[in-house]
């Protein structure tokens, strides 16, 4: 006799009532025949990040078009969890279709949404993995509105405009905001090429955001010059290495 399966844990998620009111409705409908559950409701990418590390879902049924952070950017944000759910794309934007398969997500559901194409995405669901950070990055080219770090399971959002520097270290990537650290599962390289108009590189392990510089001042160790930049929101200051000194150049030092 064949065990009865686990329900599959389900994360709705769409700014807009009308649709989450939907997507439960249907799932009730479907829940007898195949073992389904809403663990979580959320109406914008905060609370879809808070659910998703508290509550482990299996899938999450996910809408790209929302104010702040949209869809896209909340899948790659999932993919820092420990058990990363499988995404469904929801969206009224039928633009997103053609792409969203081409990058290979779990399926696309376009709104209103039916019972049959919601119980077939979800019956696939069940043995899909999540899609890869580098199709969602092809998916939405666009550099991300925030960063995210692992603490405990959970995920931390860091607004970008708020990082004053980013530095390899190891295998992680500090960000430093004025109020703390973070320890990012990035590379630094990346991050230079998704943010090449915000940070400047100013070592080989360090960019700093354009905007956070207040200025440069020439300090002596041991006899040798070098230049290190001061920045808005901290009191460290970090050294240029000598290939990038152009930096100090262009600001006119």
């Amino acid at each position: 006799m064949n065990p009865t399966p686990q329900p599959l844990k389900i994360l709705v998620v769409d700014d807009e009532l009308p649709a989450r009111r939907r997507l439960r409705e249907l799932v009730a409908d479907l829940s007898d025949r195949l073992q389904l559950e809403v663990v979580g409701e959320a109406a914008n990418a905060r609370q879809a990040l808070e659910l998703a590390g508290t509550q482990a879902p299996d899938v999450a049924l996910l809408d790209i078009r929302m104010p702040e952070i949209d869809g896209i950017e909340v899948a790659r944000h999932l993919q820092k969890l420990p058990h990363p759910p499988a995404i469904v794309f929801t969206t009224a934007y039928d633009a997103y279709a053609i792409k969203a398969f081409e990058v290979h997500a779990v399926d696309y559901l376009l709104k209103p949404i039916r019972a049959a194409r919601l119980e077939e995405a979800l019956v696939r669901s069940r043995a899909a993995k999540p899609p890869p950070d580098a199709a969602l990055r092809l998916l939405r080219p666009e550099a991300r509105s925030n960063l995210c770090a692992q603490e405990r399971g959970r995920i931390h959002l860091i607004p970008v405009g708020e990082i004053v520097y980013l530095k390899a270290e190891l295998k992680y990537v500090t960000a430093r905001t004025a109020l703390r650290e973070y320890l990012l599962e990035e590379s630094l390289t990346r991050l230079e090429q998704e943010f090449a108009e915000r940070y400047v590189r100013i070592h080989r392990n360090c960019l700093v955001a354009r905007a956070a510089i207040r200025g440069f001042e020439r300090v002596h160790d041991d006899g040798e010059g070098h230049w290190v930049v001061m920045l808005d929101g901290i009191d460290e200051k970090l050294a240029v290495s000598r290939r990038q000194q152009h930096v100090v150049r262009e600001a006119g030092r």
